[in-house]
């Protein structure tokens, strides 16, 4: 099956991963969603970067965010989209070429394979094969978990609510 193919990208909910792909016109992406493929004219990094400003911010922002919530500077997790649980992580410097961007909803199972890299099998049994120890990728996942958890509860009505009455952020001053 030919993959289609597209010069610009956002992520959406149904966005699984966004893979490399050396070409002789550069890097490029493969992008896989639940139940299609596409080639994408931009780096991985790229489709990252505009997706985060698709959803009202930068990947610096997002990183500053992971940064300041967790201490995390290194392989950072970010999150896309709040709003729609969209949070991917990268599998290596996200400035090297071959760093892959996971989403973390789609994570079913990770496997050791014998030439010491993972098998990552997504929750539509669809597999990829990374060159990175499981280790690395359960690292990732748990971080990811981390930032989830903690912007879940920040972004819930209750915690919002408690935590106006307890220390309001915004006073009113008075007008003379």
């Amino acid at each position: 099956m030919k993959k289609q193919i597209l010069t610009e990208y956002e992520i959406s909910p149904y966005t699984m991963a966004i893979l490399p792909e050396v070409t002789d016109k550069g890097v490029h992406s493969i992008v896989k969603e639940m139940d299609r493929e596409y080639m994408v004219t931009m780096k991985p990094i790229d489709i990252i970067d505009r997706s985060c400003h698709f959803f009202g911010s930068s990947l610096k922002g997002r990183r500053e965010a992971t940064k300041f919530i967790m201490g995390i500077t290194h392989k950072a997790p970010i999150v896309i989209d709040p709003t729609n649980y969209i949070y991917f992580f990268p599998t290596s410097s996200p400035n090297r070429q071959q760093c892959s961007w996971i989403s973390h909803s789609f994570v079913q199972s990770i496997q050791t394979t014998k030439y010491d890299e993972t098998l990552l099998t997504f929750s539509n049994k669809e597999e990829i094969v990374l060159p990175i120890s499981k280790g690395s990728i359960e690292n990732q996942l748990y971080r990811t978990a981390q930032l989830r958890t903690t912007l879940s509860s920040r972004i819930s009505p209750d915690f919002r609510k408690s935590s106006f009455m307890i220390s309001p952020h915004f006073h009113h001053s008075e007008v003379r």
